[in-house]
């Protein structure tokens, strides 16, 4: 998780990626729909380039002007993305609901953001799911170290 937040982790960044899957992708459009500074906007979007999240595509020469666009990299943070919103959508609106709903183009409705299991399409339950190290993990020390006690206790809620 602290890799990715040093990525993505900070109000700007995770604005910017909302416009993108918006489809914005010219600097000024950013600029006008945020309210962000220049250079703030410069640096975040610079942050995100050198990750490979978004890349640069010249779209006009003499000045040369670019957009950026979600790399596959960038589009992978579409669910993330999705559900901020719907956590803000359903602890944060007003009386009047929802600011925008999404609405899946091959099946016509509204829909919530689900997460499933990729294995059995199940809904997660973070209280059905355990942690377990895995091959990258450096110190194992962090995980529970009996099975039981990770059973006992799946997924830290703090």
């Amino acid at each position: 998780m602290a890799r990715t937040l040093a990525v993505i982790g900070d109000r700007w960044t995770l604005l910017i990626l909302r416009e993108c899957f918006l489809r914005v992708r010219r600097f000024d459009d950013f600029q006008e729909r945020l309210g962000i500074g220049r250079p703030i906007l410069t640096d975040r979007l610079r942050k995100l380039v050198d990750n490979f999240v978004l890349t640069k595509v010249a779209y006009q020469q003499n000045p040369t002007r670019y957009e950026y666009r979600l790399t596959p990299k960038g589009l992978d943070l579409y669910p993330v993305v999705l559900s901020i919103v719907h956590w803000g959508d359903v602890h944060l609106s007003g009386r009047k609901g929802r600011p925008v709903v999404h609405e899946h183009v091959a099946c016509g409705h509204v829909f919530d953001p689900v997460t499933t299991c990729s294995a059995c399409a199940e809904a997660l339950d973070p209280r059905d799911v355990l942690v377990l190290p895995g091959p990258g993990l450096r110190d194992a020390r962090r995980l529970p170290r009996e099975r039981g006690a990770a059973a006992k206790s799946p997924v830290s809620q703090s």
